[in-house]
């Protein structure tokens, strides 16, 4: 697991049950593909609203038992079909990469958090229906670790968002402790900004650290690849944090001896017991 986009997902790893790499690696395909229509290249937003809907035409001829030709969504409908998948979660993903075409800001964090809701959360979901899993408690844990990690990649991804002219910071929490997006762009840490980071880095812990108990449920190898993918999302918290959340001089990533700590935290997690 490495910790960017989806990429805070497992992707067919090695660490999952064979018979579920192909669909898991089908599943990220349309997350990865559709994500880029709304955000690589240099299309206008009418023409990258234009492509997401043809996506969601596509995800409606699925539905309808009239899927499309081409190879994505031939193999994605085989995927919704042999493990009973629910088409809106996929409507939820085409939303949120909607979203990020027309909205750069957010004023609160229930702001935030509903749109981490279709943009991270449907992924965990999709992925406990293939593990046969899909229970309103795990869901419930599941949205926890999702929506973490999709916070994790806001405070990691910072300047990258600003760049793009995104700040996902919600503008109340700017608002509170008092830094500009001024600051962002000037890579200015001064005044409340460390505060600013170490709430955010406090908030995304929790949630994740909420969620945990989930990886300690699910049987066998799934069960130990939602372990090191908790314990990713973790260990770049702590990254983040050790660094008062100056992500403009050292973005944290996920390197060797990061990769030997996570396997020895996962291998250390108990049944009910909390991931650090």
């Amino acid at each position: 697991m490495s910790v960017g986009h989806y990429e805070n997902f497992p992707v067919a790893s090695v660490l999952l049950p064979a018979p579920l790499r192909w669909p898991v690696a089908v599943i990220y395909r349309f997350a990865r593909t559709a994500d880029d229509l709304a955000d690589e290249g240099d299309a206008s937003s009418a023409e990258r609203l234009a492509r997401l809907d043809a996506y969601r035409t596509a995800l409606d001829g699925i539905a309808t038992g009239r899927p499309s030709n081409e190879p994505l969504f031939r193999d994605l409908a085989r995927v919704i079909a042999d493990h009973r998948l629910p088409i809106r979660l996929f409507h939820d993903l085409l939303d949120a990469f909607a979203q990020d075409v027309v909205k750069q800001r957010y004023g609160t964090f229930a702001e935030l958090l509903d749109y981490c809701r279709k943009s991270a959360n449907p992924i965990g979901r999709l992925l406990l229906h293939l593990f046969g899993a899909a229970t309103p408690p795990n869901e419930r844990r599941s949205d926890a670790i999702c929506s973490a990690l999709q916070l994790t990649n806001f405070w990691q991804d910072l300047a990258i968002d600003w760049s793009k002219g995104r700040v996902y910071i919600p503008q109340e929490d700017l608002a509170r402790f008092r830094v500009s997006e001024t600051q962002i762009g000037a890579s200015d840490t001064r005044g409340g900004f460390a505060e600013l980071m170490l709430f955010e880095i406090g908030r995304a812990r929790t949630m994740l650290e909420s969620g945990a108990p989930l990886a300690t449920e699910l049987p066998g190898r799934s069960g130990f690849e939602l372990r090191m993918i908790v314990h990713g999302g973790l260990r770049v918290l702590e990254k983040l944090e050790v660094a008062r959340g100056d992500v403009f001089r050292s973005r944290p990533v996920l390197r060797p001896g990061d990769w030997v700590m996570m396997l020895f935290r996962a291998a250390r997690m108990h049944r009910s017991a909390p991931a650090m």
